[in-house]
């Protein structure tokens, strides 16, 4: 054990940071930024350490959260979180794994940066409002108004999601059963009838541009791509939630997907090579 708190709460604040910006490479230098903060502070009159590193991680995020917001107008084609390599045990805390979710990231990209900033802080991580008030210069009514209407935009927008692990983990076994031999029908069979798949190619790795929708649309798309040569497929864990890796050569894809009733109502491929570096490093995720 360690007595420097920050230390003791990186991976909260990683986790915070991940949350907020969708990006494990920016995280990482929000997190770095905060230690920097941290180290020019008088601890003796830091009274709660954890509030007081949240309340410097929010901030550093919220400006960063700011610029990249600009540049995100700017991206080609679809956007989506950049995925992490989490452990199975991950998903044991539902309530995480769920908010971390690729699903869930790509929803909380719909909202502003301090309506982010708040859904994150009070809906995640059970942060008071008045807390998260001085971390985001607001009033507690304020960021309590804020608050409601952030939940009200989510629970719009986030797609059907089952929790039960071993059914998630059924349903996808079943979906890359199917799409490791290019069986249309089998793959018809898994998916849900209104099932959206959205890629990531960022310009630079080859991506569909707009989303495909439609059961047997996507089970056309999916049987064509798994001829392609060498294309290889194995099942892992991305961001709390069962998934699978795509090789096609030296091209890797991550891809994520949402379970309900037993069948994939989401699939989120990443190509963009730029967001496929934790790839192969396991993230620690914390509340």
């Amino acid at each position: 054990m360690t007595d420097d708190p920050f230390v003791a709460h990186r991976s909260l604040l990683f986790t915070v940071a991940y949350e907020m910006l969708g990006s494990a490479a920016d995280a990482e230098d929000v997190v770095q930024e905060t230690w920097l903060r941290w180290a020019d502070v008088d601890r003796s009159e830091v009274r709660e350490p954890r509030a007081y590193l949240v309340r410097i991680v929010t901030r550093q995020a919220l400006n960063r959260l700011r610029s990249l917001s600009r540049r995100r107008e700017d991206y080609v084609g679809e956007w989506l979180p950049e995925p992490l390599l989490t452990t199975p045990d991950i998903a044991d805390d539902v309530e995480l794994a769920e908010n971390v979710s690729i699903a869930m990231l790509t929803v909380l990209e719909t909202l502003g940066p301090i309506e982010r900033a708040v859904f994150v802080l009070h809906e995640v991580f059970e942060t008071p409002y008045k807390e998260i008030a001085e971390a985001v210069g607001k009033t507690p009514a304020a960021v309590r108004q804020i608050g409601h209407r952030a939940r009200e935009h989510v629970d719009s927008r986030r797609p059907r999601m089952q929790v039960d692990r071993s059914q998630q983990e059924a349903a996808v076994e079943k979906f890359l059963a199917a799409v490791s031999t290019g069986d249309v029908e089998a793959l018809v069979e898994v998916l849900a009838p209104d099932v959206v798949v959205i890629a990531d190619g960022g310009g630079i790795a080859t991506a569909v541009p707009r989303p495909i929708v439609g059961a047997r649309r996507v089970a056309i798309f999916l049987a064509r791509a798994a001829k392609l040569p060498d294309f290889v497929t194995r099942p892992v864990c991305f961001n709390g939630m069962p998934g699978f890796r795509i090789d096609v050569g030296d091209e890797p894809t991550a891809v994520s997907v949402a379970v309900d009733d037993g069948r994939i109502t989401r699939v989120y491929a990443i190509r963009n090579p730029h967001k496929l570096g934790s790839m192969d490093k396991t993230a620690e995720l914390r509340r």
